[in-house]
């Protein structure tokens, strides 16, 4: 229970610094949610199946009980298809869990499988990634989530 409330704590702050317009270090600009093509879109799929399908499953459908902590007290990897919590998230904050990887923005002592990519992947290649985890979302969600972005200062 008390890894639940620091990982809720990490959310809720990471949050908050998305919402006051604060970027993490190393995170671009403000472009982070700029609207990619079809191309980007099509890169983005590549870049998911060689980075991300390994953990979130080739169809984005996460790990089974994705909500339940491990006996080691991480979180199984969520969906990213629009079943799970990632369309809540404005688009800087989804480009620095990307990036920087979720120990990197959550308290002292928290532990989680999601690494940052940002050894790996260039600012560009995250966002078509994150346009492509974005197109497989529910028309309504994916607008949800813009509006989050907007209202976050990211578009």
């Amino acid at each position: 229970m008390r890894r639940m409330v620091w990982a809720v704590g990490a959310l809720a702050l990471v949050g908050a610094a998305a919402l006051g317009g604060i970027r993490f270090a190393g995170d671009p600009g403000g472009n982070e949610g700029a609207l990619l093509g079809a191309a980007d879109t099509a890169a983005g799929e590549r870049l998911y199946r060689a980075n991300c399908a390994a953990c979130h499953g080739a169809d984005g459908a996460g790990q089974a009980a994705w909500r339940q902590r491990r006996a080691d007290g991480k979180l199984p990897a969520p969906p990213l298809n629009g079943d799970g919590h990632t369309w809540h998230h404005p688009d800087g904050q989804l480009f620095a869990m990307v990036k920087h990887g979720i120990e990197a923005l959550a308290p002292d002592g928290y532990s989680s499988d999601m690494q940052g990519f940002g050894d790996r992947l260039s600012d560009a290649e995250i966002r078509q990634v994150l346009a492509y985890i974005k197109s497989t979302w529910p028309s309504e969600k994916l607008a949800r989530q813009q509006d989050i972005t907007r209202k976050a200062g990211g578009g």
